[in-house]
């Protein structure tokens, strides 16, 4: 296989597992959790190991515990993903500068 299909399919697998990102929602906002900022940062290996850097709105959120799980269980069940690892950081700690224009106005903030 040439490194540029590679590429293109690590390209396309990221996209999807955006797409699947967006179906999950921070309980107490209603937006996704892409949307929210609160994904960092998504990593795919030629392997297809996904590794995702995410954090939570604050170090107490009532989902700290099943968010992650959820977010690895629903990007694990992606036929194209070996394995999933969810690694949760609050550095830079998130803030509403974080959302996107799409999550501002859906919670009328512009």
């Amino acid at each position: 296989m040439s490194k540029e299909t590679t590429e293109i399919d690590t390209a396309e697998l990221g996209e999807k597992i955006v797409k699947v990102l967006k179906t999950i929602y921070d309980p107490e906002i209603p937006v996704d959790i892409y949307e929210l900022g609160l994904i960092y940062d998504v990593f795919v290996n030629e392997d297809n190991d996904v590794k995702i850097l995410m954090t939570l709105t604050s170090p107490n959120c009532p989902v700290a515990e099943s968010l992650p799980v959820e977010v690895e269980e629903k990007v694990k069940s992606l036929n194209a993903v070996k394995d999933a690892e969810v690694e949760i950081t609050f550095d830079p700690p998130w803030t509403q500068d974080a959302m996107s224009e799409e999550a501002k106005l859906e919670l009328g903030m512009l």
